[in-house]
């Protein structure tokens, strides 16, 4: 399956197994992986998890992107994935320092472009870790509404309507 999603600074395209250890610089980077569950620092188990998950992507239940700058360079990665009848969900976002000072806001707008128009979902639904306040801050200016929480968590929907209002603010990035 080739899926390349493209804005102004920024494309998505979904990962191969050669993108293990850059996973893993990612997610082994204390900086970085404040919010994200943790992973073995072991490169043949990161391959192993792209194989399996390549299969999930082949059934259309999972995908999962490299984010790249406009000069090819990898700056993180991003996974939808949790796919019920009308809603989708999106995590493992992480970005390097090598993105720009748009770069989450184009990756997120081409996450809901994806999921929104290709997979044709009518909204989506994810969590963020209470301690995790500049992502919170982030989710509801879009319009994320909480739908609920536990002890760690917060519990977020936000429709393609809300989605659609940031993206026109948005729209030279695109």
């Amino acid at each position: 399956m080739n899926i390349q999603l493209t804005s102004k600074n920024v494309k998505l395209r979904l990962i191969v197994e050669s993108d293990a250890q850059f996973i893993l610089e990612l997610r082994l980077n204390d900086s970085l992986n404040r919010y994200l569950s943790e992973v073995d620092d072991n490169l043949n188990r990161q391959i192993e998890w792209i194989k399996n998950y390549k299969i999930r992507e082949a059934l259309k239940k999972e995908f999962y992107f490299i984010i790249e700058n406009n000069r090819n360079e990898l700056i993180g990665s991003v996974r939808l994935y949790d796919f019920l009848e009308n809603s989708f969900s999106w995590g493992s976002w992480i970005l390097n320092n090598k993105k720009s000072p748009t770069s989450a806001i184009e990756s997120a707008l081409l996450v809901y472009q994806f999921g929104f128009n290709n997979l044709s979902f009518q909204k989506s639904h994810f969590e963020v870790m209470k301690a995790n306040k500049n992502v919170i801050s982030f989710h509801e200016k879009w319009g994320a509404h909480r739908t609920g929480e536990n002890e760690e968590y917060f519990f977020y929907e936000i429709s393609a309507q809300a989605v659609n209002k940031v993206r026109q603010k948005f729209n030279k990035l695109l």
